[in-house]
């Protein structure tokens, strides 16, 4: 098992000295944003009702594309800063993450209730539990990747405390292990349950095997997610994991917390970091919130399968519901799937020059 030679084999001392990977927007597109979306955003509409021609801004995608480049084919990490926020509602804001990635590929659902976006914030959600998510509570999360080839986060609202976002290079962990664990290494290549926390759709199971690196055409893939791996040792008829195998684990998530390796990073209001699932980990520390409901802590997530993505290993079907390239893929469809969202996928893989969603 040889080093991986990439961009996005870094470490958190390379995101500190070069910093290419962070784009600033200047007030001429701040307001061509805010032009557009105050003009467009209607809280009677739904998400489905808009249009990625409903988003006219030039100067905008300049960034987005540049910041996409990095994400897919550099460092696996980019943020935009200066997204206007001061100048939007919550809602507003809510459609600008949306238009950014209506102009990147098809969003993909998030969760048991088919939600296209998801509202980051505490919602008094328990992390560690067999259904929780970390999305709606606000713990110390696990590092993980989430369930799409690409993934939005933008920022509105800060936490009066805590909250700051930790990313790592899944690669740099590979090859601490490689060198380090050679051993242990292996079996990371070697297939583990990860569980579906309770919301998968009728025909699927309630976990998916998957190992936590995988290689397909010598593109290398990595996943993780350690809530996930425990939820599914208490799923009836998961495989239970060896000791070495779960020592192998173990000193791969510590690895993955080393300062050298997690680079730590506050989120502010007008932030939006885009992360490549393949080859980021991401966590956060826990956070106190604000008392007053308006300044609470709010992030909008959206997933993104692009029109330009890699074939997937087979072994990440199950998840990903296709491993062919350009095609709509990812996303936990959850229990609401319906003619309406398979229409609204359609008509955006459509826009994108992608294959459709395969049922």
């Amino acid at each position: 098992m040889p080093s991986l030679s990439h961009p996005s084999n870094w470490r958190a001392t390379d995101l500190q000295q070069d910093q290419s990977w962070i784009l600033s927007i200047d007030e001429q597109t701040r307001q061509e944003m805010i032009k557009t979306v105050v003009a467009v955003a209607d809280p009677s509409k739904t998400l489905f009702d808009y249009r990625r021609e409903d988003f006219i801004w030039p100067r905008a995608n300049v960034f987005l594309r540049a910041a996409l480049q990095e994400v897919k084919n550099r460092r696996g990490i980019a943020l935009i800063k200066g997204l206007p926020r001061a100048n939007l509602t919550a809602h507003q804001f809510e459609i600008l993450t949306w238009g950014l990635g209506l102009h990147a590929g098809v969003p993909r659902p998030q969760g048991k209730k088919t939600q296209y976006i998801s509202a980051v914030r505490d919602a008094g959600v328990s992390y560690r539990t067999g259904t929780g998510r970390g999305y709606s509570s606000n713990a110390d999360l696990d590092f993980h990747t989430d369930s799409s080839d690409i993934v939005f986060l933008s920022c509105f609202n800060k936490a009066v405390s805590g909250g700051k976002t930790i990313v790592s290079s899944s690669m740099a962990g590979h090859d601490v292990m490689v060198r380090e664990y050679p051993e242990q290494a292996k079996w990371l290549y070697e297939p583990i349950a990860f569980s579906r926390q309770g919301e998968q759709s009728p025909d699927e199971g309630p976990f998916v095997m998957q190992p936590v690196f995988s290689v397909q055409n010598d593109k290398w893939f990595g996943r993780w997610n350690w809530n996930r791996v425990r939820s599914a040792q208490k799923i009836e008829g998961a495989p239970q994991l060896s000791a070495e195998h779960h020592a192998a684990l173990v000193q791969f998530d510590r690895v993955m917390r080393r300062p050298d390796i997690a680079f730590e990073m506050w989120l502010e209001p007008g932030d939006l970091q885009i992360i490549n699932s393949h080859v980021t980990l991401h966590s956060r520390t826990e956070f106190t919130d604000h008392d007053d409901p308006d300044q609470k802590r709010l992030l909008y997530r959206l997933w993104i399968a692009p029109p330009d993505s890699e074939p997937l290993p087979a072994c990440w079907r199950d998840l990903y519901r296709s491993c062919e390239p350009g095609t709509v893929r990812g996303g936990i469809r959850g229990f609401k799937h319906d003619a309406q969202c398979a229409e609204f996928e359609a008509r955006q893989a459509s826009a994108c020059g992608m294959q459709p969603y395969k049922l």
